[in-house]
């Protein structure tokens, strides 16, 4: 993999060696002082304080695989080669521009220029391609959606060029999150667990790991500065205390905030609520391996028939819609599938009798306590029917993983909560142990597509396929709920358990 700074020859470097020294010692000078002006408990004051559930414990999103370290800093501090928009459609990030190959192997990404890092060094192409090549040696987290890199080369400044060993139509997609961050090559040592040296509309200003994270206005910004010059988020683990933090004050916004929490500050003087759209989806997930009930398609079958997805989804408060496949509607590839397995308890019956009384006995329910609720529902709908009746096992956290890692349950009720994340269903070896020959090659298919179109359509076709074999029972698509002052305008209301952007975030 090719990676060069800079293409000059020996004697331009000599013509302006003088200068770079000088502007380094500036640079240096600059840098020295932005850290001593903010150091952890400095007193700057926020012109924004958000209340969030969970904070990283490293602002290093490389090492730190949480959800957290990503929603806060990307777009905020860290900008990515591509970026996507509140509808979760791909957008240029530092990348402008973007062509793929016919054959699907080559990414040309053309990138803005005059970016700096808030350091003041320079963004080029060059750091684009460093840091894809720390994400492979480093092997970060999920580094495998960059997929099968030939080469990564950088032919000037503002291009580079991904080669394929074979395609890879969601490669944009991963460039748009952490994989696609571009970090600066010529700070390589320094330490991201406590610093954060981005080229976004701002810096890390002050880091309390598991307390509070303050971002400032960076004034080396190449974009639109942002609208406030400083905002603090603050960790609430506790609901009662985050809704008297808003309603007295002490907070200007939460999010994202549960379903009981918005519910319960909905018509509280002074606040608004907004919902907006996930990629979250909640299912009835089955157990297909050969030990279990639902192994058997009859069964799988007869229990979409006889759950009322629908009903459960209207009832359900953090419920945006019934969704009927794996696929959301924020995904490429999706496809209204709730027709497929209408509510009817006489045709579950009928398919349920076909079992006899010895094998259609007790089927096993295993869920954390976040879903007690729900699988109670659950429980009440199946036992409609005269056979099977339901154990429900309501576990801690530590006990539950464990069920389901040895693979010792036959329903549970899970979530799941990524764009393209229905290839799992592909995976004999996943938690699911759905093993379908059609399903494999359908996804194998979708994944060999050289354009976006032909990857949604062949997306569309495997959901349907695993959908209509009912590999499991898709119920919902979550929505996200934001608490705000009726003072404060411009911020993001969907997609916000997975990204924040608040350049342009204010108040009144």
């Amino acid at each position: 993999m090719q990676h060069s700074k800079r293409n000059n020859t020996w004697s331009e470097w000599g013509i302006f060696f003088g200068v770079a020294v000088a502007l380094g010692a500036l640079v240096v000078v600059g840098w020295t002082f932005m850290q001593n002006r903010f150091q952890p408990g400095s007193p700057l004051d926020a012109d924004v304080t958000i209340g969030i559930g969970d904070m990283p414990q490293s602002l290093d999103i490389r090492s730190d695989s949480s959800a957290a370290a990503e929603c806060l800093l990307i777009d905020n501090v860290y900008e990515t080669l591509v970026t996507v928009d509140q509808d979760n459609k791909l957008q240029p990030g530092l990348a402008t521009s973007w062509k793929t190959s016919d054959d699907g192997l080559t990414v040309t990404l053309t990138l803005q220029s005059g970016v700096t890092f808030s350091n003041g060094h320079t963004l080029d192409a060059s750091d684009a391609v460093w840091s894809l090549q720390q994400n492979v040696t480093n092997k970060v987290a999920d580094f495998d959606e960059l997929g099968d890199l030939a080469s990564v080369t950088n032919p000037n400044a503002t291009t580079v060029v991904i080669t394929l060993a074979k395609p890879n139509p969601t490669l944009l997609r991963a460039l748009s999150g952490r994989l696609g961050i571009v970090y600066d090559s010529e700070s390589s040592s320094a330490d991201y667990q406590r610093k954060a040296i981005g080229s976004g509309p701002f810096i890390v200003a002050d880091f309390q790991p598991g307390h509070s994270l303050k971002l400032a206005r960076s004034d080396t910004y190449h974009g639109t500065k942002t609208a406030s010059n400083v905002v603090e988020f603050m960790q609430y683990s506790d609901a009662d205390a985050l809704s008297k933090a808003l309603t007295d004050g002490s907070l200007d916004m939460a999010a994202p905030v549960s379903a009981s929490t918005a519910t319960g500050l909905n018509d509280k003087d002074g606040l608004t609520v907004k919902e907006g759209a996930t990629t979250d989806k909640v299912l009835l997930a089955y157990n297909n391996g050969t030990d279990s009930l639902l192994s058997d398609e009859q069964a799988r079958k007869a229990f979409r028939y006889q759950i009322d997805a629908a009903g459960i989804a209207s009832a359900q408060p953090d419920a945006a819609g019934a969704l009927g496949g794996p696929i959301s509607p924020l995904e490429p590839g999706y496809e209204d599938l709730t027709g497929l397995y209408p509510h009817d308890e006489n045709q579950a019956g009928q398919m349920f009798s076909y079992f006899g009384a010895q094998y259609l006995t007790t089927v096993n329910l295993v869920v954390p306590e976040e879903y007690r609720s729900l699988a109670e529902t659950i429980k009440q709908q199946i036992e409609r029917q005269p056979r099977p009746t339901v154990n429900l096992e309501v576990l801690s956290d530590e006990d539950y993983a464990k069920r389901i890692k040895d693979g010792k349950w036959e329903l549970t009720v899970m979530s799941m909560d990524g764009t393209d994340d229905a290839g799992i269903f592909a995976d004999p070896d996943s938690m699911f142990h759905y093993d379908h020959t059609e399903a494999q090659q359908a996804y194998a298919d979708a994944r060999a597509a050289t354009n976006d179109a032909d990857y949604e359509a062949r997306m569309k076709a495997y959901a349907r396929l695993i959908s209509e074999d009912a590999a499991s029972d898709w119920l919902y698509t979550r929505k996200c709920f934001t608490v705000a002052s009726t003072k404060v305008s411009g911020y993001p209301t969907s997609m916000i358990n997975r990204r924040m952007p608040l350049a342009g975030l204010t108040v009144k």
